[in-house]
């Protein structure tokens, strides 16, 4: 399976959107096909045209564009891309909606159709139900070891399905949670409620490090994947583990090993992860 968006792609989409469309007037909606993981609106057009983005926000993997009278939220799925165009660019096959600005557009593409464009009516957005349970933010002052220490007591589960877990924190997912958990010298099979809280403690740091450095490089540039001005990130250049089976570890030599874990590729050091 591939990789999604996680969390720092969708931020430096954010990023790289918020710019051109805050204080703008939206000038018009193209929905070339609203059969997404849930159907968009049909009201969308009626709803944004002629209305105005106050600001745009992320939460976990979620964009969130705050307008008069409610929220548009936007999610890319598991291949989709928010890109910044000419409003007359030609779209293509899985460009399915457009976000018009006058004479600019911003357009999801999304091959797989798992992405989401909905609308939240109302001034709190975390009230909707897709956000409402969402745990922490890895990169907020609310995340710490303590953090995870506290959700895992009593879990059998894995330490790489708990920090994956958004209902315990959000926007960590398979490849980031990977490579933190190498980072950190934790084997990701480990049962979560074995891990001491200084373990925890480390794990934190590193993944906070560990997106840091993701968005510092422009995140990774995953097979649909591009950035807002279809530029492409090279974070998985830096990778320790992440896609790295039966290759040599960046510390001790030894080769990358594969698991399956939650149904997901996991890749391991056996030697430095313990």
């Amino acid at each position: 399976m591939d990789p999604m968006p996680e969390l720092p792609e969708v931020e430096i989409t954010r990023r790289g959107i918020a710019p051109a469309i805050t204080g703008r007037r939206a000038t018009g909606v193209i929905v070339r096909n609203p059969s997404l993981r849930w159907p968009v609106p049909k009201r969308l057009a009626a709803l944004v045209t002629g209305n105005t983005v106050q600001e745009v926000k992320r939460r976990g993997k979620y964009l969130l564009l705050q307008m008069a009278g409610g929220w548009l939220i936007l999610h890319l799925g598991m291949s989709g891309s928010l890109r910044i165009v000419q409003a007359a660019e030609p779209a293509g096959v899985h460009d399915h909606v457009d976000l018009q600005f006058g004479r600019q557009s911003i357009r999801l593409r999304d091959p797989r159709r798992f992405g989401a464009v909905l609308w939240h009516a109302g001034s709190d957005v975390q009230t909707h139900p897709l956000l409402v349970h969402l745990g922490v933010e890895p990169l907020g002052v609310g995340f710490s070891g303590s953090v995870l220490h506290a959700a895992a007591q009593g879990r059998r589960t894995p330490v790489k399905v708990l920090l994956m877990d958004h209902r315990v924190v959000v926007g960590v997912g398979n490849i980031y949670a990977n490579e933190s958990l190498f980072r950190a010298g934790i084997r990701p099979g480990t049962r979560a409620g074995r891990v001491s809280l200084a373990r925890y403690d480390r794990l934190a740091a590193e993944v906070r490090t560990t997106l840091l450095e993701a968005l510092h490089s422009g995140g990774s540039s995953l097979r649909d994947f591009v950035h807002s001005d279809g530029s492409s990130g090279y974070f998985q250049q830096q990778y320790f583990v992440y896609g790295r089976e039966g290759e040599p570890c960046r510390v001790c030599k030894r080769p990358v090993r594969l698991a399956r874990m939650g149904q997901r590729s996991t890749f391991y050091c056996p030697h430095c992860q313990h």
